[in-house]
């Protein structure tokens, strides 16, 4: 897991080629003004998941991991709390293949972290993570999905 900037986004480029055409794409479009949806850059290597959801309680957030791609996720309405598990303390679950995802049900996470409007958190496979805390407040954020 990266907390850190999007200015710094561009550092981990070394770590996944289409890390580059994230800060791209970041740097010719705005994510404030653009609708909610699906925006595929590089086919089903990478693409934008630009949505909005309604904020979770730690006790109702779900774990996941993902096993083929790397989540960017950018909070760009409110800050969004993310907990955070790595998968070897996991216990097993049904992995579904075709929405690339495993959820934890009713797992806890170990540590939380809260990432601001202008910062970026990187979860890996190894990374299991609860993404939308943030009591009852509306997210609006972009999820960039990249292949590993």
């Amino acid at each position: 897991m990266i907390i850190d900037t999007i200015d710094n986004l561009c550092k981990y480029a070394a770590i996944n080629p289409l890390f580059a055409d994230v800060v791209e794409f970041l740097k010719s479009h705005d994510l404030n003004t653009m609708e909610a949806g699906k925006y595929p850059i590089k086919d089903k290597d990478l693409f934008l998941n630009l949505t909005s959801a309604k904020g979770k309680t730690k006790e109702a957030a779900v774990l996941e991991t993902h096993i083929e791609m790397i989540d960017i996720q950018i909070p760009i309405s409110c800050a969004e709390t993310f907990g955070y598990t790595p998968l070897c303390d996991l216990p097993d679950f049904e992995y579904n293949a075709e929405k690339d995802i495993t959820k934890y049900g009713d797992t806890m996470a170990q540590t939380y972290v809260t990432v601001n409007p202008g910062q970026m958190a990187i979860f890996f496979p190894q990374d299991g993570h609860a993404p939308c805390i943030s009591g009852e407040a509306e997210i609006k954020k972009a999820i960039f999905k990249v292949k590993k």
